[in-house]
């Protein structure tokens, strides 16, 4: 199965490190960061679950919940958490989906058999509070994430979602921003973007960026 951007993700009932989840109840109306690892008890993984668990802070200010799994069982989830909190010195506060039968691997399409033909690559999930798909990425198994790409991403998709417009590249929150050409009627875009904006050229306007 292939999920594309604006699919719903689909729903599961796993067990996990906090016990049985049903995912969609328990993502709730938040944004989900749904991410997979090839195992446990590897260097990579240990490193970005660190990472994960040092952003709680950022993720509850964006309403956003992370998620993480991999092909093993629960126990050893439990035990490998303990690793994880002495090495990085953090508390893992997220659940990690024990996918122990590889049915959440094949509905989200985390195994790739030319990495692996067991163990998930690094799968990255960004599902809205309507449970839409809104960014997928692929990683290789010998590359480590970057958390602050996916706190990026999140930042530009709820702006974007709330204002009518879009993010230029390398964006980063507080940045100008772009009015989509969609846009047109001068009254419009004066109701819309009262602090005026730039043309470059006329099908690139940049505006500095609303309030949230």
């Amino acid at each position: 199965m292939t999920l594309r951007l604006g699919d719903i993700a689909p729903d599961f009932e796993q067990d996990s490190s906090i016990g049985k989840i049903k995912f969609h109840q328990w993502a709730g109306d938040s944004w989900i960061v749904l991410f997979s690892h090839p195992a446990d008890f590897t260097p990579v993984c240990t490193t970005e679950l660190g990472l994960t668990a040092k952003l709680k802070a950022e993720f509850d200010k964006r309403n956003v919940k992370a998620i993480a799994l991999s092909v093993d069982p629960a126990d050893k989830h439990l035990e490998w958490i303990k690793d994880i909190e002495a090495t990085q010195k953090t508390v893992v506060g997220f659940p990690i989906v024990a996918d122990a039968d590889k049915s959440v691997a094949t509905l989200y399409d985390m195994i790739h058999p030319n990495q692996s033909a067991t163990a998930t690559v690094r799968s990255v999930f960004i599902i809205d509070p309507q449970k839409k798909v809104r960014l997928t990425l692929t990683y290789p198994m010998s590359v480590g994430r970057n958390f602050d790409e996916i706190l990026r991403v999140i930042d530009a998709l709820q702006l974007t979602d709330s204002h009518t417009v879009a993010t230029p590249g390398n964006w980063r929150d507080g940045d100008d921003v772009i009015i989509p050409l969609t846009i047109q009627d001068e009254e419009v875009i004066k109701q819309k973007f009262p602090k005026g904006y730039k043309a470059e050229r006329p099908y690139l306007r940049l505006t500095p960026q609303p309030n949230k």
